[in-house]
């Protein structure tokens, strides 16, 4: 197991005041809701209170009066409240210190009455309680010093079974943040699944051949396959662990599926991921699972049995054709490209409308099809919830193209 006191000190000597500059308004005072002609509308906390469980119901596959809206890396570094945070403290610092993880979490929703608000984290949290240390170097990204390469590495691998102790802040930051948006959002977690975890691991940081990865596939698959399954029982604890703390809905990002193709996806990701839902919906079953599978929309069909509630899909296909391939009955969630937010606001707006209307206007929640970029508009954001938010699908009008 890692030895954490370096970054406990820091954590430490942040908490008692990590304020880094003026108290943070609210953020509907600060932009509000950009209506058709730039103008704020209406009180944000009286839009959000009306559908405060509108996403969760949805995810459960229920029907509602419109789509709820969230958006993938929702808290981000494209926001300037949260850049206040990222440009003084290390990720780690941030992501670890429940008052500024619970301060930048709720960063989107004062700012733009999201129907979701998902805990500031990342997929590699956990890796620690599994002896795996990892840090977010700014600039390069995750980086794992001592990556697994071997059997005999995975066979010393620790069980998660006692996340309070392991990662003591993750329970004061759901369980507040549960409290903060109790009859305003839905509290949604997050774990990343087992292949893209491992890749992460045996790689030591982002590979755009996932090299190693490929390598141990072909040439050892007996170690991958048992660090995939311990992962898998493990980062199902950890779900599991979120959902006791407060999470309402819990989502698996496969990130690196867009290093698989259809074979290899249904051989090293498919299973372990299955493996991990199942044992969540064993201790929580009426809690709603979205897997979402980064670049795998050229196998959409191959994850309409996933044991998941609802199917992410990315930006790389049509959204009606998502729906077809996976089902009418398939809930689904996503798929706008994020850099339409760099384009006009009618264009966010029109894109919006067509994604709504492809999808059937139910069993859908609007998200990005990957996540909010550092350089988009703040105002792209709220234009883009808004939207949602007025838009209301009525079956006989098709998608208008701009």
């Amino acid at each position: 197991m890692m030895q954490r006191s370096g970054l406990t000190a820091v954590v430490f000597a942040v908490c008692s005041g990590f304020m880094p500059g003026a108290s943070v308004l609210p953020g509907s005072a600060r932009l509000g809701r950009v209506g058709a002609k730039g103008a704020g509308i209406g009180s944000l906390s009286m839009q959000a209170n009306k559908d405060h469980d509108i996403l969760l119901r949805v995810a459960k596959g229920e029907k509602a009066d419109r789509t709820p809206v969230w958006l993938m890396r929702q808290a981000g570094r494209y926001m300037k409240e949260f850049k206040a945070y990222s440009n003084k403290y290390p990720f780690r610092v941030r992501s670890e210190t429940p008052e500024i993880a619970i301060e930048l979490s709720m960063q989107p929703f004062r700012a733009f009455g999201t129907d979701g608000v998902i805990m500031f984290s990342d997929i590699l949290t956990p890796l620690p309680s599994m002896g795996i240390e990892f840090d977010v170097i700014k600039g390069t990204g995750p980086v794992i010093p001592t990556p697994i390469r071997s059997m005999d590495q995975v066979e010393r691998l620790t069980p998660i079974d006692d996340p309070d102790k392991t990662t003591p802040f993750l329970r004061t930051i759901l369980e507040t943040l549960r409290k903060e948006t109790e009859g305003k959002a839905t509290l949604l977690g997050f774990v990343g699944s087992p292949f893209t975890l491992a890749a992460y691991a045996v790689e030591g940081k982002a590979n755009k051949n996932c090299f190693e990865t490929k390598k141990m596939m072909y040439n050892d698959p007996a170690v991958m396959h048992a660090f995939l399954d311990h992962i898998s029982d493990n980062i199902a604890n950890y779900a599991i662990h979120q959902i006791n703390c407060g999470a309402q809905v819990v989502q698996l990002f496969e990130s690196w599926a867009h290093h698989l193709g259809p074979m290899d996806f249904e051989v090293f990701a498919k299973p372990y991921a299955q493996k991990a839902i199942a044992k969540i919906k064993a201790a929580h079953p009426d809690t709603p699972i979205i897997y979402f599978a980064n670049g795998g929309s050229s196998y959409l069909e191959r994850q309409r049995d996933m044991k998941s509630d609802m199917i992410g899909i990315d930006w790389e296909v049509d959204m009606k054709v998502a729906r077809e391939t996976l089902g009418q009955d398939v809930p689904i969630c996503g798929n706008v490209d994020p850099l339409v937010l760099m384009g006009p606001h009618e264009k966010i707006r029109q894109s919006v409308r067509d994604c709504i209307t492809a999808a059937g206007g139910h069993t859908h929640i609007l998200n990005l099809g990957h996540g909010v970029i550092e350089a988009t508009p703040e105002e792209a954001v709220g234009v883009f919830v808004d939207e949602a938010k007025q838009f209301k699908y009525s079956g006989d009008k098709a998608p208008a193209m701009v």
